[in-house]
């Protein structure tokens, strides 16, 4: 394009920047590259958001201080995050103008890699979730949406309305009361009969006591509960595919599993085998403290610092089994291995010698088994500040990951309270 003058102005946000005419072909912006090549005013406006013929002035609309250090990086070469500003927003303003996150310098680079992991990674595939069920529901009439969004949200967000914490209320309440139920049956005074033979057929027995009353109506609650949100869930595929929807079944399944047990075993031949069953299957009920997820930001906090740290578990693990193997199998020799007049016969293996490892490196100590001789209570003292030592590096991580995830979930919950309310008064 030609220009009018020997010099090009730039407004960017109300800034203007002079530029000779000919540093523009090279320029390192390639935005601003662009205008040169720019044979017509379509597509000098393709470029900029308006330009002045008369002056040579061209306008983009864009954050004027962001531009600002872009340009301290076309003339120093380094480019930095500018303060008290989104990072995202920052990286956003780099793309606009032909640059890309390799530019930062290596301290901006970890910033952005850390709040894309914490922000835009995240929310990106639920975003596009979003947007398909939204293209989705514009198939369906306006009502029954209204209705099924209402009753999804009742159940799946406590917070969204008045009714979703009655309903999470009552829902904890009846996990309380089925764990207390549980844990009671498991009294040596709850018991009816103190042998064997009596306790196999206790849990037939006592399906129609009152232990076996309160269970059957809290089992009834929480399978209406999972029916009713299978029911209005939007993608059916898609609710049998997460976790806490796995564990309602883990949870429910059972019961239902025993109950049959108990019915058709009677009292053959294979109620013994039955019987076992029947308390395995008993216990898994345990599961549904795990529901309790669904209501507390807590339980969820752990679940997405688990999800998202599972490198640095993965490490943690790596970490304390070179760890045992290696005082483990030096244990067992200063302990056991070589020919002493006394051995201590706790040493007599190395898998033996992992366990002292473990709780002497967790700082446990049962004091089941220990070192006797002078080289052992050596070996043992460096263990345990190995373990202080080891264990702490990796915490530094999990724990910055769990107060950023503990955030997260407090601003999503929020934000579905404010949009609720939104909602109600519009």
């Amino acid at each position: 394009m030609k220009f009018g003058s020997g010099t090009l102005i730039l407004n960017v946000g109300g800034t203007r920047y002079s530029f000779p005419k000919d540093a523009i072909k090279d320029f390192p912006l390639r935005r601003v590259s662009r205008l040169h090549s720019c044979a017509s005013e379509k597509e000098v406006l393709e470029v900029c958001d308006d330009y002045d013929h008369e002056r040579n002035e061209y306008f983009f609309d864009r954050h004027s201080e962001a531009f600002g250090f872009i340009m301290l990086y076309v003339k120093y070469g380094k480019l930095r995050f500018v303060p008290h500003m989104c990072e995202l927003s920052f990286y956003n303003e780099l793309i606009y103008w032909g640059l890309d996150r390799s530019h930062l310098e290596y301290c901006c680079q970890r910033r952005l890699d850390d709040r894309m992991s914490d922000t835009y990674t995240f929310y990106s595939e639920e975003e596009e979730e979003l947007n398909k069920q939204k293209k989705k529901e514009l198939k369906h009439s306006q009502i029954d949406r209204k209705w099924l969004d209402r009753m999804r949200r009742t159940f799946e967000e406590p917070t969204s309305s008045v009714a979703a914490q009655i309903l999470a209320t009552v829902s904890v309440l009846f996990v309380i009361v089925s764990m207390v139920v549980l844990c009671a049956s498991t009294l040596p005074d709850w018991k009816t009969a103190e042998n064997n033979s009596v306790e196999e057929h206790r849990y037939t027995e006592n399906l129609m006591g009152p232990s076996g009353i309160i269970e059957a109506i809290c089992m009834g609650w929480f399978t209406a509960e999972c029916i009713v949100r299978f029911l209005v869930s939007k993608n059916k595929c898609d609710f049998m595919r997460k976790p806490l929807n796995i564990i309602d079944l883990m949870a429910i399944t059972p019961y239902y599993i025993s109950v049959l047990m108990s019915v058709f075993t009677g009292e053959n031949s294979q109620l013994q085998r039955a019987g076992v069953t029947l308390r395995v299957l008993r216990m898994m009920r345990i599961f549904w403290l795990i529901k309790l997820a669904r209501h507390f930001i807590g339980l969820q906090t752990l679940g997405l610092t688990l999800k998202r740290c599972y490198r640095e578990m993965v490490m943690l693990l790596v970490f304390i089994c070179v760890a045992m193997a290696i005082f483990g199998a030096l244990a067992q020799l200063l302990e056991c291995g070589l020919d002493l007049e006394d051995k201590n016969e706790a040493y007599a293996s190395i898998p033996a010698s992992c366990w002292w490892v473990i709780i002497s490196m967790t700082t446990v100590g049962y004091g089941d088994m220990y070192p006797f001789t002078v080289p052992g209570r050596i070996l043992g003292g460096m263990c345990v500040v190995s373990g202080i030592v080891l264990l702490a590096l990796p915490i530094t991580f999990i724990y910055h990951s769990f107060v950023h995830c503990y955030h997260e979930l407090k601003f999503r919950s929020a934000r579905c309270g404010r949009s609720f309310s939104m909602e109600y008064l519009n």
